[in-house]
């Protein structure tokens, strides 16, 4: 488990700024940090081990010995809840929530360290206002008792409580490492943000939903520039927007984040994103990649063509960029720096290849906008594949032009019986996506439940086929799964309450009446539709920007004759290029970490690649059948 101390005591026990009292106050905190990461971390790992095994458990009784555990969803959905809440706490305390950090990266390390106390300040104060919230929720679900298990739902909501006191406490032991001066710049220019709304309430209800425009542009805008997790951002957003501007109830908020995260298709999450750490760690990433190397390996840009299948393979098995990034880049990024590709060619294309992937099946973007949306899964996942390697081909398009005038490689083409045998070696890992898509296809499996078949395939291969498997990375996996994922499902939660604040305005209803009248009708719609996305996937990353205006904008898209599972291919794509665009997009300064390629130099690199992903997603959006023509009628 990778704790915080670094971080939070970067100045150690003398510095002027230190919290006063005895030399040991440092070490205590440091001690506080750290039971407080080992009383999150470890619940969580064993959470997601637990869904794991009930899920997958839930497959054979009902496939294989025909006698379903009727209570199996309810119990997951009861687990899923605590993994959510212990993974975002979890999140917290590795600092892996989702923030957009480019602008205050480029302030001063003065600055930088305000901004840094506002943003830990702001979320401390999220997490103290939803307290009593949280409170009184938990007393309305008290007689509620679950059907199935018969057991008392507040059993259920207990997991908010827990995760949102373990975050304070977390927050309050940062605050105080910060020491005393610091801590207070960040709670005044928090204070006085706070006093000026307080003072301009009366005012504030009168402005009726000019009043969206202060709090969800101005304090999330405020919010998410700071450096705070966008998951707070939203949750402040809502709160302040209730309290200061209407009379309904804060419990509300609760109750929409509590609807938010219980999605049990949602636990799809965690099963792939450990399913992708598990491909990494057997080895059959790998074999798929040296393949791959064999065939195009000694081609001008050989590499490159590599780097573009291996990451579109890979994505149709873990659905996570951040594990496809880390299973392909380690592997490739040396050989290719040998053969004289630039280091920042190198991140721009990781990226790109980031964003074309992000329609192929199980992509936790997908996952998602079917949730939110009521779109069918399984159809989105046949109606993904084809719109990524139609993005892949203006890929290698690219590639082929800028590599047409280099000299040629000195790599020797393989013979023809390393590419068999390497063929054979890599044929298990191949056939993963193929395992995965027949399990969902012939219903032995439903979305949710197929990443544990995928799991266990893995497990098998890892053992007895690449015998490549470390016991000891298992730990460390579960708790980096548990918190990408708490830190993903906090954000579909505060996001989902933001959601709903902005229908009970009045702002979804006049935001449809505008993008259904749109003069051009479709077409219109559909260019306005991919603009937008792509400036909402550089600001809000993907599933937040879904949540928010997913629900709001396919019925629209339906009305005016798009099918829906074209329109969330083009949306998917759009937040894809937005998220792995610089300067804002986060994606793209993922790549840069896993490639540890410094993101200055692949500025002007990238540039081509994103245009290149633009015309295909104009030729997605002009096709439907592209998207459309694999769904059964």
């Amino acid at each position: 488990m990778r704790t915080q101390i670094a971080e939070d005591f970067p100045q150690g026990a003398h510095d002027g700024n230190a919290v006063p009292g005895a030399s040991s106050s440092p070490s205590r905190l440091a001690l506080a940090d750290r039971v407080l990461g080992l009383i999150v971390s470890v619940p969580a790992a064993m959470l997601v081990l637990a869904e794991i095994v009930l899920l997958f458990s839930g497959v054979m009784a009902r496939y294989v010995f025909h006698r379903p555990l009727v209570w199996g969803d309810e119990l997951a959905g009861i687990l899923f809840l605590w993994l959510a809440m212990t993974g975002a706490a979890t999140a917290l305390h590795r600092g892996t929530h989702m923030r957009m950090t480019a602008i205050v990266n480029r302030a001063g390390k003065e600055w930088r360290a305000i901004w840094d106390t506002v943003s830990l300040v702001a979320s401390l104060l999220f997490l103290g206002l939803i307290a009593a919230p949280v409170y009184a929720y938990i007393n309305q679900q008290w007689g509620i008792v679950t059907p199935a298990l018969e057991i008392n739902d507040a059993l259920r909501v207990a997991a908010i409580v827990y995760g949102v006191a373990v975050m304070l406490l977390m927050s309050v032991v940062k605050l105080l490492a910060l020491g005393w001066r610091q801590a207070i710049i960040g709670i005044v220019v928090v204070a006085a943000v706070v006093a000026g709304l307080h003072t301009a309430g009366p005012a504030l209800k009168s402005l009726g939903n000019l009043n969206l425009l202060i709090f969800f542009v101005g304090v999330v805008g405020f919010t998410v520039l700071s450096g705070m997790p966008i998951a707070f951002s939203f949750g402040l957003a809502v709160f302040s927007y209730l309290s200061l501007s209407t009379s309904m109830p804060l419990e509300i908020v609760v109750s929409r984040m509590d609807e938010g995260m219980s999605q049990l298709m949602l636990l799809a999450v965690p099963m792939f994103i450990f399913l992708g750490l598990l491909i990494e760690m057997t080895g059959m990433a790998r074999a798929m990649i040296n393949f791959l190397a064999s065939l195009l390996g000694h081609v001008r840009g050989g590499l490159s063509y590599v780097l573009v299948g291996a990451m579109y393979l890979i994505s149709g098995i873990s659905g996570s960029k951040a594990a496809d990034m880390a299973a392909v880049a380690p592997i490739l990024f040396p050989e290719m720096k040998k053969r004289g590709e630039k280091p920042g060619e190198l991140v721009a294309l990781l990226s790109a290849t980031g964003a074309q992937t992000e329609t192929v099946p199980p992509s936790i973007v997908l996952i998602t906008i079917g949730s939110v949306t009521g779109v069918s899964i399984s159809a989105l996942f046949t109606g993904g594949l084809l719109p990524g390697l139609v993005l892949a081909l203006a890929l290698c398009v690219l590639v082929w032009w800028r590599a047409r005038g280099t000299d040629p490689v000195s790599a020797k083409r393989a013979p023809g019986s390393e590419i068999a045998k390497l063929l054979v070696i890599s044929i298990p890992a191949l056939a993963l996506p193929v395992v995965i898509r027949f399990a969902v296809v012939e219903g032995v499996a439903t979305a949710t439940e197929v990443s544990t078949v995928g799991i266990v395939y893995s497990l098998i291969a890892g053992l007895l086929i690449y015998r490549k498997f470390d016991w000891k990375r298992i730990s460390p996996m579960l708790v980096e799964t548990a918190a990408l994922s708490g830190a993903i499902l906090i954000i579909i939660g505060t996001a989902t309450s933001m959601a709903w604040a902005l229908t009970q305005s009045g702002f979804s209803h006049s935001l449809a009446s505008f993008m259904e009248h749109l003069p051009g009708g479709a077409v219109s719609f559909m260019a306005v539709s991919v603009m937008m996305f792509v400036l909402l996937g550089s600001v809000l990353e993907g599933i937040p920007a879904i949540v928010l205006f997913g629900p709001l904008l396919f019925p629209i898209a339906r009305d005016v004759g798009i099918h829906e599972v074209q329109y969330a291919m083009v949306v998917i794509l759009s937040m894809g290029m937005g998220l792995f665009s610089p300067p804002f997009g986060v994606g793209y300064y993922g790549a840069c970490a896993v490639s540890k390629i410094h993101p200055d130099e692949g500025i002007r690199p990238i540039i081509g690649y994103m245009i290149a992903l633009f015309f295909g997603i104009i030729v997605i959006a002009a096709v439907p059948w592209i998207s459309i023509g694999f769904l059964k009628s």
